[in-house]
């Protein structure tokens, strides 16, 4: 099992996929960039698991789409 994200991470992912959604790609490394000016995030350490997060949303929703 992996570990659990809180409300926080989750919430937040998901409405910077909702509003930036061309943004993000499967890439953490430039995900990690593009939060970076989307969004102030005050600490690195939620920084990097809200990337973390998001970026595994957008491999999920390109695995359903069917896109690799």
């Amino acid at each position: 099992m992996g570990r659990i994200k809180t409300k926080l991470v989750k919430r937040s992912a998901i409405q910077l996929l909702k509003h930036h959604g061309g943004a993000f790609d499967e890439d953490f490394q430039q995900n990690k960039k593009a939060i970076a000016g989307v969004a102030e995030i005050p600490s690195k350490k939620m920084r990097n698991v809200i990337t973390g997060y998001l970026t595994r949303l957008v491999k999920q929703k390109n695995q359903e789409s069917g896109r690799k």
